[in-house]
């Protein structure tokens, strides 16, 4: 973990690295707090694994009038799920969450059991879904470090990865701009979602990526959410780097030649001195057929393990 100063406004706050999920900086990360619209990411990245974005579909009366943030769809309207989407994740349409809600299970409570569903899948388990959008209820909150689980799997998902980096959008039905100031304001950034209500604060999901490192930053209820997220991103780059160790590396345990079965990756602080040692395998189930296990230290102890395979097996 970073030695970050945290200011007095973040009351929440998180960064991982995207792909390993390393935690690089955190602060009060396991407070349950609301999130406001950065809901919409769980909204969006089930609209993007289930649904056919070129499906077209007639807004239905719920959609409409939905209180806060809107694209101001109208009862009958024929428009499609990829305008929806890019209306929900671009300018956090509230009555858009709530049109690709219905289009995806038929009804608001179906699909918050979705979300839900999905949350617990994805290991964060200090989240709770009522709505679609992040309209305020005393149920509906998260963690910043649950938000950051959820974000780092939305941004594995190559659809959702497009949406939330369009600065700019031109649909079949409707035409939109990005609120997220982030996308231009940093180098590197690629995402992810804005968020305020007055229960929740200003809340800001980002990520930026340089190299082949990408950074998830999570700040809820920051008053100067970008400079904030700004600073812990820019903090994150300084400090640490990813090492792959490449599934090619080729290790030789009592005369048995072995490798990884993947490329694996470790996020370092710049300068960061390691050592490793190959181990047998102790007997478990989650073993295989592994040769040896790779052990990875720093100088506070055990840092990484692996299993190695024979190379001609």
């Amino acid at each position: 973990m970073s030695d970050i100063n945290a200011s007095a406004d973040g009351v929440a706050e998180i960064a991982m690295e995207l792909e390993s999920g390393a935690v690089l900086h955190e602060k009060n990360a396991d407070t349950v707090l609301p999130m406001a619209s950065t809901t919409k990411i769980m909204t969006a990245l089930l609209i993007c694994e289930d649904c056919d974005l070129s499906q077209i579909i007639e807004v239905p009366d719920e959609c409409v009038g939905i209180e806060g943030s809107s694209i101001y769809l109208k009862k009958g309207e024929q428009i499609s799920v990829k305008d929806l989407l890019y209306g929900l994740m671009l300018r956090s349409g509230n009555d858009a969450a709530t049109a690709l809600a219905i289009c995806h299970s038929g009804s608001i409570s179906s699909f918050v059991n979705k979300m839900n569903e999905k949350a617990r899948e994805i290991g964060a388990n200090n989240t709770n879904f009522t709505n679609p959008s992040g309209l305020p209820d005393s149920n509906h909150h998260t963690t910043a470090r649950d938000l950051c689980e959820i974000a780092r799997y939305a941004m594995k998902n190559e659809i959702f990865a497009s949406v939330v980096n369009c600065k700019s959008y031109v649909g079949d039905f409707r035409s939109f701009t990005n609120k997220n100031k982030i996308l231009s304001n940093l180098e590197g950034a690629n995402g992810v979602k804005t968020g305020y209500t007055t229960k929740a604060g200003r809340c800001l999901v980002s990520s930026a990526k340089r190299g082949n490192m990408d950074v998830i930053c999570v700040v809820l209820n920051c008053y100067d959410m970008y400079e904030r997220s700004e600073e812990i991103i820019e903090s994150c780059f300084a400090k640490y780097s990813v090492e792959i160790i490449p599934k090619d590396l080729i290790f030789d345990f009592n005369g048995v030649l072995c490798s990884p079965d993947s490329d694996y990756r470790l996020c370092l602080e710049r300068g960061q001195k390691i050592n490793y040692r190959l181990q047998a395998v102790e007997n478990s189930e989650n073993a295989d057929k592994a040769v040896a296990q790779l052990l990875i230290f720093d100088a506070n102890g055990l840092i990484f393990t692996k299993f190695l395979y024979s190379i001609n097996a």
